[in-house]
């Protein structure tokens, strides 16, 4: 079952090229863009003093707002397009607004609770197309940008 959930995507033995240094990009990304995410959150905490207070809201509300915008733009954010990597569906195909509404729901939970981040993190690590938990669970996977 798993193979065929994925046989419309480069293989990693066949085409390496694809998942070639896929995760220690993916991380570089990330912190792109919780950098951009912070710059963007920041001033808007700063309106008013009560802002302040919900710094946290607010940057979970931004980093969301951010992310699904971006991946159901074109399949990426800002971050990952710098890195030249994108999200793909289980046909090659870009992340359509309610894809990319589901990876970011799974990626702010999986953020959310440290036991499913690492986890998420490991499975980046170790499964051979470098698949976070959200990627498993909805069937994406991160690609080297096609030239």
């Amino acid at each position: 079952m798993y193979s065929d959930t994925f046989s419309h995507l480069p293989d990693p033995a066949m085409q390496p090229e694809f998942y070639a240094d896929v995760t220690v990009k993916r991380a570089m990304a990330w912190v792109f863009d919780i950098v951009l995410i912070a710059v963007i959150t920041l001033p808007i905490a700063l309106i008013t003093i009560v802002g302040l207070f919900f710094i946290p809201m607010i940057w979970i509300a931004v980093g969301f707002v951010y992310r699904w915008a971006t991946i159901s733009g074109k399949s990426a954010t800002l971050g990952m397009r710098l890195m030249s990597i994108e999200l793909r569906d289980g046909f090659g195909n870009r992340l359509d607004p309610g894809q990319a509404l589901l990876h970011t729901l799974g990626y702010t939970v999986s953020v959310s609770m440290f036991p499913v981040q690492l986890v998420s993190v490991v499975l980046m690590m170790l499964s051979e197309r470098g698949q976070g938990l959200t990627d498993l669970v909805l069937g994406t996977v991160m690609l080297n940008r096609r030239a």
